[in-house]
């Protein structure tokens, strides 16, 4: 007798709840939207345009210390602003006594070969870094 019971009122209209998804899709699809558009922009904050090179040398490293100087010769470390004087010295607090350290120094190809050049010999004078490699664009 039970069981008929159960039939009876399921049979007489005692609807489930719905869950209607469209307003979760809907903003779902909004913060994707806004991700697309706005990732792009965090990723190309300095604008540096690199030179063309064959090889891609640093297949393996991490980035963790680079070096940025725009076509104003204004300088950035990790995406930081900084000043010339600065470097050596924001430099030595990053790499806080460790060894082998590599830093990446991206030139903006206008940028005059001799500035390039002093930025490097600077950045060689920390102690603890091993190599400076210069960034390229690889041909496509």
């Amino acid at each position: 007798m039970r069981r008929s019971t159960r039939r009876s009122r399921r049979s007489q209209g005692a609807a489930l709840p719905e869950i209607t998804l469209t307003p979760l899709i809907d903003t779902a699809l909004t913060l994707l939207v806004i991700f697309m558009v706005t990732s792009p922009m965090l990723n190309n904050a300095i604008k540096v345009d690199l030179p063309k090179g064959n090889v891609k040398e640093d297949i393996g490293l991490q980035e963790d210390l680079v070096v940025h100087i725009d076509k104003k010769n204004h300088l950035f470390l990790n995406e930081q602003s900084i000043k010339s004087d600065q470097l050596v010295g924001q430099l030595k607090k990053k790499i806080g006594g460790k060894k082998n350290k590599t830093v990446y120094v991206k030139a903006d190809k206008d940028i005059n070969y001799g500035t390039v050049i002093e930025l490097v010999d600077r950045i060689k004078v920390v102690e603890g870094i091993e190599r400076v490699a210069l960034a390229t664009k690889k041909y496509t």
